[in-house]
């Protein structure tokens, strides 16, 4: 017990002050913070969350796990994050539209999709200004900006203000977060 909780600590040491990833079983850390970057001070979006905001979207945990695999869960329903560099959209070149895994909600376009060099998929601008919600995170000791899914409040990742023009931000995003619905077919998880 004690074992585990010098690594948890070590972890999140690391992560923190490091940028570094690291994870352990039934446990995930990391700080997408570096060493210099600054963090989101302005709203970023039209909408941002309270803790009393609902969303058009609304399940018990119970249906949530029912309908989520334990990745998508973790991420999306606990605010989890996913390894960088190995994930599945990260170095994805095909053209489409990212929706919510566990919504369908359009959330982003493959044109203002870029390679950040993160680790995870990057956006400058999300589809539409009503298609997320932004939120303040102080968890991991770190001031940053969530952003969740306007329709179901799933966590989606973060946003930064060192992305490329025309918007200077970048919308950390993890993959398991999304689903790529190919360009010409239909985004719209009710249909499937």
């Amino acid at each position: 017990m004690l074992t585990g909780s010098l690594i948890g600590g070590l972890a999140v040491f690391l992560s923190v002050f490091h940028g570094a990833a690291t994870s352990i079983p039934g446990r995930s850390y990391f700080a997408t913070v570096q060493p210099g970057q600054k963090h989101v001070e302005k709203t970023v979006n039209t909408q941002t969350d309270s803790t009393d905001m609902k969303y058009p979207i609304h399940k018990s945990k119970s249906e949530w796990k029912k309908e989520l695999t334990d990745s998508e869960y973790r991420i999306l329903r606990e605010k989890g994050t996913e390894l960088p560099f190995v994930n599945k959209y990260y170095k994805t070149d095909k053209k489409g539209v990212y929706v919510c895994a566990a919504c369908g909600n359009k959330l982003f376009t493959s044109k203002t999709k870029y390679h950040s060099g993160s680790g995870w998929p990057a956006f400058w601008k999300p589809i539409s200004k009503d298609a997320i919600v932004t939120k303040e995170d102080n968890n991991w000791l770190m001031k940053r900006t969530e952003v969740v899914c306007s329709q179901c409040g799933s966590h989606l990742g973060h946003v930064f203000e060192d992305g490329p023009e025309p918007t200077g931000l970048r919308y950390c995003i993890n993959s398991v977060a999304l689903d790529l619905v190919p360009k010409g077919q239909t985004a719209n998880k009710s249909e499937e």
